[in-house]
């Protein structure tokens, strides 16, 4: 059966040349990078290198970057390391991920105030939205630079602009955009950044925060002095060696890849649009990923769409982007004032390098006839 997998979004394969280049570091170049013999210095050294490249292409410096476990953890010490034990109020927006939206929760029953900030109909924060909500008390500003679900990519130099002339810090979740969008952490105005390696073709369970120089945050996690003390525990080296890898590979390739990308997104949403009636683009159409097409089917169960289509061969996800196994509506399409009904029939398609005319055209050549087979069955047609 031909297998094709439109759920990037959800994690990547990890390349072949980050493979090669983390074998080293599993069988011979295995040392602790805190050690002071031979194998601890190519170790310490390993993370400099990686350390070096993953700056570059965000325009910081070296010693700005922290390595984590991932998205979720750099998320959490953003937030946390801030705010913890200081209290005070938080600005991030409605359709955050739920590393945001938690975290800020946790905060909440700890005595910080929090203000979510509502988006337009495409996902979108105004900037005003920002300022207005600023207080005396305000002590960061989170917004997420791409949002995982829809793709939106928001104002974030905007935002960081009007963050920076009240004195507050401002932080961005850059996990989807990072390796698919231009970032510069100088010119967006960003103090903080989140990453992770496995959406990019590199290998789970590591990733990095951008703290910008100066910036005051404690770590949640204790133990020995690594990263600089603010993130205790021997570093992965082998995957921080293949997030840098990976991190090279996507700034060498990003004008091909990206191109390829929008290529493709295009071609599936005009293929949709074309091919099958009642079908809406969530999001924006244009301040978008360049890899994502999210599309909600009008009168049909999106998780009856996505069996059907990975009985096929095809990999998609629905619901929310980081736990489709829940039956609860998205809370990002549900900010949108998308009704609930309707939520429930969308459909994540994200794309990957790899990915090739052919497979879009056999996405298209399948997709309307589950389409009209689960509408001829559903409940919901012409309510």
């Amino acid at each position: 059966m031909t297998r094709i997998y439109l759920d990037h979004a959800a994690t990547t394969a990890v390349d072949r040349e980050v493979v090669q280049a983390m074998a080293p570091y599993f069988t011979e170049m295995f040392g602790n990078a805190s050690s002071l013999h031979t194998f601890g210095r190519d170790a310490k050294d390993a993370l400099a290198r990686a350390r070096e490249e993953i700056a570059d292409a965000l325009g910081a410096d070296a010693e700005e970057i922290i390595f984590t476990s991932g998205g979720t953890e750099s998320d959490n010490l953003a937030l946390r390391g801030v705010l913890l034990g200081r209290k005070g109020h938080i600005i991030t927006s409605s359709i955050e991920h739920p590393a945001i939206l938690k975290t800020c929760r946790y905060l909440e029953g700890l005595g910080c105030d929090v203000t979510y900030l509502p988006v337009d109909t495409d996902g979108l924060v105004d900037p005003g939205d920002v300022e207005s909500a600023i207080t005396g008390e305000t002590r960061l500003v989170s917004v997420m630079h791409a949002n995982n679900e829809i793709g939106t990519i928001q104002p974030v130099s905007e935002i960081g602009a009007i963050a920076a002339d009240h004195g507050i810090p401002f932080h961005t979740d850059a996990v989807q955009s990072f390796g698919k969008t231009e970032i510069d952490v100088q010119k967006m105005n960003i103090d903080m950044l989140s990453l992770s390696s496995h959406k990019i073709y590199g290998p789970k369970g590591v990733g990095a925060l951008y703290i910008r120089k100066g910036l005051k945050i404690d770590p949640i996690v204790y133990g020995g002095g690594h990263e600089r003390g603010i993130r205790a525990g021997t570093e992965n080296v082998s995957g921080i060696v293949g997030f840098a890898k990976a991190v090279s590979l996507a700034c060498e390739r990003f004008e091909s890849d990206t191109a390829h990308l929008v290529k493709l997104r295009d071609m599936l949403i005009d293929g949709v649009f074309d091919s099958i009636d009642d079908v809406f683009l969530n999001g924006h159409p244009t301040e978008r990923l360049p890899n994502n097409a999210n599309m909600r089917f009008m009168f049909v169960e999106g998780e009856a769409m996505l069996l059907h289509l990975d009985m096929k061969g095809i990999a998609v996800s629905t619901g929310s982007a980081c736990s489709s196994a829940s039956l609860d509506p998205s809370h990002v399409l549900l900010a949108l004032g998308i009704p609930p009904e309707d939520v429930h029939g969308s459909i994540r398609f994200t794309l990957g390098r790899e990915n090739t005319d052919e497979e879009i055209r056999y996405v298209l050549d399948v997709l309307p006839a589950i389409v009209e087979k689960l509408r001829a069955i559903s409940p919901l047609t012409g309510r």
